[in-house]
């Protein structure tokens, strides 16, 4: 029997209820629509014929109990099941504070969207016959409970990573699709991101430990978050002289924030033919305002191009460039859209007023090939 669905992924929701929401003149996402933008988007999806919504992290602005409660009692309102994983905002602390849960109890909020076993930070379920998804914990801490600046896998995950895919291929004889959502970025979204200050802190500082399981057991496909940034990347990359389809390529599907541009959500459709051959096709969407504010999209995108001069400059002076304040200060304007084209994906740069270095530089940002919103993946068949 072939397998087809349809699903949708909404990603870093941000969920903050007006009296949680903490004054930052510098953060790039903005909490104050989370709700109404969050709701958007449920009214979008009750229309379509889904089988099930992904949200890989950042469901809350900091780990509130009461941003927690809220959401978990609008997700068990879908006509469709959801499932969920933790982000680095979910718990900001080992153990509970005054102003957030501990990660321990993020299970216990969202045991009807995945965790059966609200023991476990991670999951692994079937929401259709012939589907698998697993949901790991990217979010790893210190000893002294402080969070890790980047995700992380613990070495008890990897273990049951394992054998979870060992037993799967299996039992279900090679006839299960299997998914994975993680937080974290597994593949590099951005050039150099792993070796990057400002870009590893999105990624597993593990990931390689990550990629060598799922391409061992033939997982192609991983959701993830974090980043804010519509992206999709693949190992090993494409070569643009020959893009057939390789059966061992993995997919790192990331999703943009729905609280900042350009406020994004996918639709996907999964389908197979008789003869085994696998497609999945990716739609992105927006949402295009929200209150008080009717054209969302042009007003976030200045929002956002307001304030990423702070990162932009430390673009320009961190390694490579390692430009002076007083040499990066005159380019600030000319990529005031930098960040914001980054993040509604498929960016294309050329910047010929900006000295020929600097160029190369930013050049390295435009995507070779242009499907981070519209996509359809080729596939081969189930695991």
């Amino acid at each position: 029997m072939s397998l087809n669905f349809r699903f949708a992924i909404a990603s870093d929701l941000h969920i903050g209820l007006p009296h949680t929401i903490p004054e930052n003149p510098f953060r790039f996402h903005q909490v104050e629509i989370s709700i109404p933008t969050f709701e958007y988007v449920i009214d979008q999806l009750r229309q379509l014929d889904l089988d099930f919504l992904l949200i890989p992290g950042d469901l809350t602005q900091d780990g509130e109990p009461e941003n927690h409660e809220w959401l978990s009692r609008a997700l068990a309102q879908l006509p469709f099941p959801a499932y969920v994983i933790p982000g680095n905002h979910d718990a900001l602390t080992r153990d509970r504070s005054d102003r957030s849960i501990g990660i321990a109890e993020f299970p216990r909020y969202y045991e009807k969207f995945g965790y059966a076993d609200t023991e476990k930070l991670y999951y692994t379920c079937t929401p259709l016959p012939g589907l698998r998804l697993i949901g790991l914990n990217s979010i790893f801490f210190e000893p002294n409970g402080e969070q890790q600046y980047s995700g992380r896998l613990d070495d008890e995950q990897l273990d049951w990573l394992q054998h979870t895919l060992a037993t799967t291929v299996r039992e279900s004889n090679a006839d299960e699709r299997v998914m994975v959502m993680v937080h974290h970025n597994v593949l590099e979204h951005l050039p150099n991101q792993a070796k990057s200050k400002l870009g590893r802190r999105y990624m597993l500082d593990n990931a390689p430990a990550l990629i060598d399981i799922l391409q061992a057991a033939g997982v192609q496909l991983v959701f993830t978050g974090h980043l804010h940034v519509q992206d999709i990347a693949c190992y090993p990359s494409y070569d643009l002289s020959n893009p057939s389809p390789n059966p061992n390529r993995l997919y790192d599907i990331t999703t943009g924030s729905l609280v900042s541009y350009p406020h994004p959500f996918r639709v996907l459709q999964y389908r197979e033919d008789e003869q085994g051959r696998a497609q999945l096709v990716i739609e992105s969407k927006r949402v295009p305002s929200a209150p008080n504010c009717p054209d969302l999209q042009s007003m976030s995108r200045e929002f956002m191009s307001d304030r990423s001069s702070r990162f932009i400059r430390r673009l320009l002076t961190d390694p490579p460039l390692n430009l002076s304040e007083a040499e990066a200060e005159p380019l600030l304007p000319h990529l005031r859209y930098f960040w914001s084209d980054i993040a509604n994906g498929d960016a294309q740069f050329d910047l010929p007023q900006l000295p020929q270095s600097v160029q190369r530089y930013f050049g390295a940002f435009s995507t070779p090939i242009c499907w981070d919103n519209q996509a359809t993946l080729e596939l081969r068949g189930k695991i």
